[in-house]
């Protein structure tokens, strides 16, 4: 019999990886809404479910995991029958975040992305590294059963790797910024009128480069810089989402920037965007945060050196600096 103390401590995992697997399933419907195929195989230029996963695992555990692999089976199951090569996808795409979460960990990494180690190390190893694995699984096995011919084995490989990149630099920092939201407690009015402004003007600058055939994209960039220096992460999340979402909205639909580009040239243009947009606003929010915090601690120590001084001599950490001649 199953002691009650084992259910209570079994109970908020069961909950959490059946929320983990209806997030994931909600929102693979999402990015399928934006879906590309290539030589037969359906990719996504960002891959919102990866991103999802990460953040459960960082933010939860590792027992999360079975979440992940639930809500793989879930969307497989609504694509095409479950075969062989379907269980090499879910194995990708379990492995793939589990993976990146342990090497996040090893290096030391902290959720409140708070250093610029840790932007670099979200980078380097939660996406870019650890991406590799679902993309050679998903591919490879799809090779290996005959569902994908050899020859086009690299570019699906590419666009998968990319795909779930993507959704680890766009959504993994939005979610761990949206965990450290606090209500709202005396906040001057002109920082809910920047927020606005800058809310508005990365909407329309985002329309525009995307419905324009000029190269404007760059354009977003003072955006992010703008986004990062004054709000750091809680700001330049949103702004990146918001510009990736135009942008392959833009590129499916084959008009703007994207009008008359190949199936390649619209990939590599679009996902340097996004890399590059992610990149800026991961990092520099991570450089802004982490100088912030150097601030208050030296002030914090100041204020500390003041109250020694105090009880030492009082009097003398108020007088004035440099003394009267």
């Amino acid at each position: 019999m199953v002691r009650t103390g084992e259910i209570r401590r079994l109970a908020p995992a069961a909950l959490g990886n059946l929320a983990l697997a209806a997030a994931y399933y909600g929102a693979a419907k999402v990015g399928l809404l934006e879906q590309v195929v290539v030589a037969g195989a359906v990719v996504t230029p960002l891959w919102p479910p990866t991103g999802i996963a990460l953040s459960f695992l960082l933010l939860l555990g590792l027992r999360m995991w079975p979440g992940i692999a639930v809500g793989t089976l879930l969307v497989i199951s609504t694509l095409t029958s479950l075969d062989l090569a379907g269980f090499g996808v879910v194995a990708g795409n379990t492995a793939a975040p589990v993976c990146a979460c342990l090497m996040l960990r090893h290096v030391g990494f902290r959720i409140e992305l708070d250093r610029l180690r840790d932007g670099v190390a979200l980078v380097s190893l939660g996406a870019f590294a650890a991406m590799v694995i679902s993309a050679t699984l998903g591919s490879g096995t799809q090779v290996l059963t005959g569902a994908l011919p050899a020859g086009d084995f690299w570019r699906t490989w590419a666009s998968w790797w990319v795909g779930d990149a993507m959704g680890v630099l766009v959504i993994t920092p939005l979610v761990l910024a949206g965990r450290m939201l606090r209500p709202p407690r005396n906040i001057p009015l002109y920082r809910w009128v920047e927020a606005a402004a800058l809310l508005a003007a990365t909407v329309l600058v985002s329309l525009v480069m995307t419905r324009t055939s000029l190269s404007l994209l760059f354009l977003v960039f003072p955006l992010i810089v703008w986004a990062a220096l004054r709000f750091q992460l809680i700001g330049a999340a949103p702004c990146v989402l918001v510009i990736s979402v135009f942008a392959i909205s833009a590129a499916n639909g084959g008009y703007g920037p994207f009008t008359g580009l190949s199936l390649l040239e619209t990939m590599v243009n679009l996902q340097a965007l996004n890399a590059s947009a992610a990149l800026t606003a991961l990092l520099l929010s991570a450089i802004v945060t982490e100088q912030n915090t150097i601030r208050r601690r030296i002030e914090q120590v100041c204020w500390e050196l003041a109250e020694v001084v105090d009880r030492l001599a009082p009097g003398e950490s108020r007088r004035r600096w440099p003394p009267e001649g």
